[in-house]
């Protein structure tokens, strides 16, 4: 199935080669009874996704080596420059192992340059630029061109609301963002903006958004998110 998607990187942090500093430096308890998410700490907005899981109730860790991966319940993949992240895995050892984390059943949220690093196909990457996969789409690195750019917009998401329940649209803030321009038959569509591009998908336990809801405050994804390792 193809969609005609748009999305971006997130600026997160302007430092390009080094893990983000402010970033938690050891495991950060957000709820005692909570799942404990590992959000990828090489570089991007690592803040901004721990406070939203803290306050959601999970326990939540940063992850900058592969042993980190075996202690947590899920992962997040944060917007920043989808090259750098890459580069950083690589040069870290984590590249490899968090291929394998994820073709192994590990939940996975990734916003922005995380749902370029979950894409099974990339167009307009970086010069030798890897992704880590586990998302059947393809991907357009700055689909939307540059910062200055970069807007929000209300999506309407069914499956963010629990049955019965009719919750005011998501307000998406798209910051330099990819778009997801086909979506291959393992996966399914998420979200899309209103001239129907597609800007979010699910593969299992992977979703993968163009957007950042931890810049507008939209809880619905990373609640969703939770469900699904939850769910086990």
């Amino acid at each position: 199935m193809s969609r005609g998607p748009t999305v971006a990187e997130a600026p997160g942090v302007t430092s390009a080669d080094a893990p983000t500093a402010d970033a938690p430096d050891a495991a950060t308890v957000g709820g005692a009874a909570g799942p404990r998410i590992g959000v990828l700490a090489l570089q991007g907005d690592v803040r901004e996704h721990s406070r939203m899981l803290e306050h959601l109730g999970a326990q939540v860790m940063t992850v900058r080596r592969p042993a980190d991966l075996a202690e947590v319940d899920g992962l997040v993949l944060p917007g920043g420059e989808s090259t750098v992240i890459d580069r950083l895995a690589g040069l870290t050892g984590l590249r490899d192992p968090l291929r394998e984390a994820i073709a192994g059943g590990l939940p996975v949220l990734g916003t922005c340059a995380g749902l370029i690093l979950l894409a099974a196909r990339l167009r307009d990457g970086g010069p030798g630029q890897e992704t880590f996969g586990g998302l059947d789409v393809t991907v357009r690195r700055n689909a939307f061109g540059r910062q200055t750019e970069s807007f929000e917009t209300d999506l309407v998401v069914p499956p963010l609301e629990r049955p019965g329940a009719d919750g005011p649209p998501v307000r998406a803030a798209f910051i330099r963002a990819p778009l997801i321009e086909e979506i291959g038959p393992a996966a399914e569509l998420l979200a899309a903006l209103p001239d129907g591009r597609a800007v979010a998908a699910r593969q299992g336990r992977v979703l993968g958004l163009a957007f950042h809801p931890e810049s507008t405050g939209e809880t619905r994804f990373h609640e969703l998110f939770l469900r699904v390792v939850a769910e086990g």
